[in-house]
């Protein structure tokens, strides 16, 4: 990759989010193309223009003083446009020197062994010169390089242990500074050499070259492009390792995300097999001794009590149910597959449903205005959360007290408040209530803390929000706000 040094960078964004990338310097060039053509002008225009003032006045001075003229010119273009612009410069200085300057004029012949030896000196000094400046150029070139090298290195090195995204972004970079077409990294398998990540261009070029590099026995680092320098090879293997460390990075933040996860079903399963058997043994109890005592054969039951007991029964299969589908729902919300069918329904319309599966329905009071626009829900989805908070609400209320379920218009939004005047919840545990398997009075007999996790989860599958707030005179309030169904005008 030829770059100058002088041109103007292309900028990439770094992967950790630092400064841009740019191009390495090239270190064959040392100094700019625009320092050498101002070199090369200052010896293509100044020699002629001094030749023509002093050959006018040859033969008053020494050899001496044109030679030192000339000599000056010659370092001052050597100083401009280093060993490329002063050695062509100090050979045309000699010859003209000799031709113009030398017994006899307009020949290359010397026949003074003094003017020779001027000759010999100024040629000396000023190839010296250049070289010199050649040298120092080069030296700085190099350091130059050097710096960008670790800067590149440092960058890619911070990158490979960012996220998971930084890869690409590493094989970008590099990519850029080595001004290549494309980079692609390749791993062996089972079934041979597979590329893990590729960047790359436009079309390939018919006189691009391919260049591959071993990191590992088992993984490597391909680039077509433009053919590479040495110094460009260098520093790609250096850059290889930084990608071959990307890739690691990457595969550890990985296993470390999926140990995670691995960690937090493990804690959702403790905490559900703590809670099915706290929760679910109550009514399960209750069930099995109601079946026992009616399979009794040698107890003669009134009609009464056998009432009673199959009341046991179906209230306690109403709760199994109530807990069963909630850590189904919880599941689901877990397992990320809850779809909502969203569409038009009457609020009305969910709260019966929900009322349905209510273990008192008649302790709850209605609000609802009949010009209550309709609710963009999904209908089944809605039943669950009012009846979640409905049951919450009658859990948390004094026994034989009222919950009043009220429906007000606000904005595009429909408000459905569930209120009840029970102990109330401090605010500063208000999050605590939506977490699995939370219970925030412990003394509250029933659930298994997934009410309001799975209402709040479901509503925001409908594009909803459920919030808690103070209720007026003790209690706690639900506020349900879904979407309003607009009408057409038409």
């Amino acid at each position: 990759m030829a770059q100058d040094a002088s041109q103007v960078p292309y900028p990439v964004p770094s992967a950790t989010g630092a400064e841009a990338v740019t191009g390495l310097p090239v270190v064959s060039a040392g100094l700019s193309v625009g320092r050498q053509i101002a070199g090369a002008l200052v010896v293509i225009c100044g020699l002629p223009a001094l030749t023509a003032v002093l050959v006018q006045d040859r033969d008053a001075h020494a050899l001496a003083t044109p030679m030192l003229l000339v000599l000056l010119l010659v370092v001052l273009g050597s100083l401009l446009g280093g060993l490329r612009v002063g050695l062509p410069a100090a050979f045309a200085g000699a010859l003209v020197l000799n031709w113009f300057f030398t017994h006899p004029y307009g020949t290359l012949l010397v026949y003074r062994p003094d003017q020779l030896l001027v000759l010999a000196v100024y040629l000396a000094v000023s190839v010296a010169v250049s070289l010199v400046v050649g040298v120092a150029a080069r030296r700085t070139a190099e350091a130059t390089r050097a710096k960008a090298e670790a800067q590149a290195l440092s960058a890619l090195a911070g990158a490979a242990l960012a996220e998971l995204g930084t890869l690409p972004g590493v094989l970008e970079q590099i990519r850029v500074l080595l001004g290549l077409r494309e980079v692609v990294l390749v791993e062996y398998q089972d079934n041979g050499w597979l590329p893990v990540e590729t960047v790359g261009g436009p079309q390939p070029t018919p006189d691009e070259a391919e260049l591959r590099l071993e990191v590992t026995p088992t993984l490597a680092l391909v680039v077509r492009g433009p053919a590479l320098s040495e110094e460009d090879q260098r520093a790609l293997r250096s850059f290889a390792y930084a990608a071959a460390t990307a890739l690691e990075g990457r595969r550890l933040a990985l296993r470390a995300a999926a140990a995670s996860r691995f960690e937090a079903a493990d804690q959702m399963r403790t905490a559900l097999l703590a809670a099915v058997g706290h929760d679910l043994r109550t009514p399960l109890t209750s069930v099995k001794a109601a079946v026992s005592s009616l399979r009794q054969r040698d107890v003669a039951w009134t009609t009464e009590e056998m009432e009673q007991l199959l009341e046991t029964i179906e209230d306690g299969a109403d709760r199994l149910q109530y807990l069963v589908s909630n850590l189904l729902d919880a599941s689901r919300l877990q397992a990320g597959v809850v779809s909502a069918a969203i569409e038009p329904v009457p609020l009305e319309e969910v709260l019966d449903r929900a009322l349905v599966t209510t273990a008192s329905p008649a302790r709850i009071d209605i609000d609802i205005p009949e010009a209550l626009p309709d609710v963009l829900v999904d209908i089944g989805l809605a039943e669950r959360v009012l009846a979640n908070i409905l049951d919450n609400a009658l859990r948390n209320s004094p026994a034989n007290a009222q919950v009043r379920v009220r429906g007000t218009s606000q904005a595009d939004q429909v408000v459905c408040e569930v209120i009840d005047h029970g102990p109330g919840v401090p605010e500063h545990r208000w999050q605590q209530m939506f977490e699995p398997f939370q219970h925030v009075d412990d003394q509250q007999p029933g659930g298994i803390g997934l009410g309001l996790a799975v209402a709040r989860g479901f509503t925001r599958a409908m594009g909803g929000t459920l919030r808690p707030k103070h209720t007026t005179g003790g209690g706690l309030t639900m506020q349900l706000l879904l979407p309003a169904d607009k009408p057409d005008a038409g």
